[in-house]
């Protein structure tokens, strides 16, 4: 596992990531502009629902990464096998 330190940073530059996408993503649904550039990247409105799909795991790795900083361990996924006796 990483450090606290390591923690913060990866939190700090996904809070900033998802800042960004989120003022993308108003930018384009509001109309004000018809294209939207982030670093290299054009979107357009076309880009609207895998602009929300990346928030929303961007979302998902801020709440991740705040559960560690926390305390809490990470989720641990299993399987549940259905049985008919």
């Amino acid at each position: 596992m990483a450090s606290k330190t390591e923690l913060k940073a990866r939190l700090e530059f996904w809070r900033e990531a998802l800042r960004n996408l989120r003022k993308a993503y108003l930018a384009l649904l509001d109309g004000g502009v018809k294209k939207y550039t982030i670093d290299d990247r054009t979107l357009t409105r076309f880009d609207l629902p895998e602009l929300q799909r990346e928030i929303e795991d961007a979302e998902a790795k801020v709440d991740e990464l705040e559960a560690l900083l926390a305390g809490q361990k990470p989720r641990k996924s299993f399987g549940v096998i259905p049985r008919d006796w």
